[in-house]
């Protein structure tokens, strides 16, 4: 089986990696894989298990990426795809237009809704697909109420957390030396997490709203992610309020972290308070495969993932009195021992696999 996955880019994200997990899994069950993108720091991980990549400037939506039509149908007489398994909306447009004229046998379309996309008619090139992968449940019925897609060909795939990388393993005395040097105001103290970017949906007011309800002696809060530099001026928002309620010393923003499965097993409970539904909310698998309470809004697909882990984490969306009084209930619980199954790794490409096989056998 030959397979192709088309992106904008093979940078940091969760989507990005996926197309890496899935890329070595098919390499090393012996079919060809490779990849079209604008390139990116991950394009080295393909190579070391025999990928292709093909770098093609499909990141941005203007009339030089539209122009890659020819190009792109161009990799396609060459490579000749089994399968093309497209993961964002400009590329699948472009994918539309360079499949439409191609000669000779065309290859499947595959599709997974990564989001809950905000433009349903420049979206709908994604539900142009032979069989269409849905990341949640929510996500799966976003694409029922915005498209007309055959149920048969909709499939719920969730994404997958990496166990090797997220694990219950004890953290080194060595990396706790180095938190607390960086961090001492963490020490003794109950941590809470919000892990993300810093953007104004995350939920960040959310967070610190909660320690109006919490005794600061016992608690601290944390916020590991990174600021891009179109969103200081919000940072610095954040840092007043922070200041205005006498907060600066119960709340540390931590900077973007390559460490953040370690940040999870030092953490006593992780959150997700994201002010619009998630289409699925990673950080909540990744935490909970470290051996971490979660807790987060009972909504989206926040709530499909906590409730398979434990559902007493979820709570009213808003409700931060609620939010409050429920820590010290989490806290006194067992914390997750074991992720399930649906949300590693390994679910997650072989049901993708499968989809690909599924789709084949239809078109013989």
């Amino acid at each position: 089986m030959k397979v192709i996955q088309l992106l904008p880019e093979l940078k940091i994200g969760g989507v990005e990696r996926g197309t890496i997990d899935l890329s070595q899994h098919l390499s090393k069950l012996g079919h060809e894989s490779a990849v079209i993108s604008n390139g990116g720091s991950l394009v080295s991980l393909l190579d070391q298990h025999g990928a292709k990549h093909f770098n093609l400037p499909i990141a941005k939506k203007n009339l030089k990426a539209l122009s890659q039509i020819k190009n792109l149908r161009n990799i396609y007489a060459e490579f000749q795809p089994d399968i093309v398994h497209v993961r964002s909306r400009f590329p699948a447009w472009i994918n539309y237009y360079a499949l439409r004229k191609l000669k000779g046998k065309k290859p499947i379309v595959v599709s997974t809704f990564h989001g809950l996309y905000s433009k349903p008619f420049y979206s709908k090139s994604m539900s142009y697909a032979d069989e269409i992968i849905a990341i949640s449940k929510t996500v799966q019925n976003y694409i029922h109420q915005n498209y007309t897609v055959d149920s048969k060909n909709l499939h719920l795939i969730y994404r997958g957390c990496d166990l090797e990388e997220f694990n219950i393993n004890p953290l080194s005395d060595a990396w706790k030396d180095l938190w607390y040097k960086e961090f001492p105001q963490t020490k003794d103290k109950i941590i809470l997490t919000l892990p993300g970017r810093i953007t104004s949906w995350k939920g960040i007011e959310a967070f610190i709203n909660l320690f109006d309800h919490l005794d600061t002696a016992k608690f601290h809060g944390i916020i590991p992610g990174p600021v891009a530099q179109n969103k200081m001026n919000y940072f610095a928002s954040l840092e007043k309020l922070i200041k205005k309620k006498n907060l600066s010393d119960h709340l540390t923003f931590c900077g973007a972290r390559s460490d953040i499965a370690e940040i999870y097993k030092v953490s006593d409970i992780v959150f997700n308070l994201s002010s619009k539904p998630e289409p699925f909310g990673r950080t909540i698998i990744e935490a909970a495969a470290c051996g971490t309470h979660v807790m987060g809004w009972n909504r989206g697909g926040v709530k499909e993932s906590i409730e398979s882990i434990n559902g007493f984490g979820l709570v009213e969306y808003g409700n931060i009195e609620m939010l409050a009084k429920k820590i010290d209930e989490i806290l006194a619980q067992v914390p997750p021992q074991s992720l399930p199954e649906q949300f590693t790794k390994e679910h997650l490409v072989s049901s993708t696999l499968n989809i690909y096989k599924l789709a084949l056998s239809k078109s013989v």
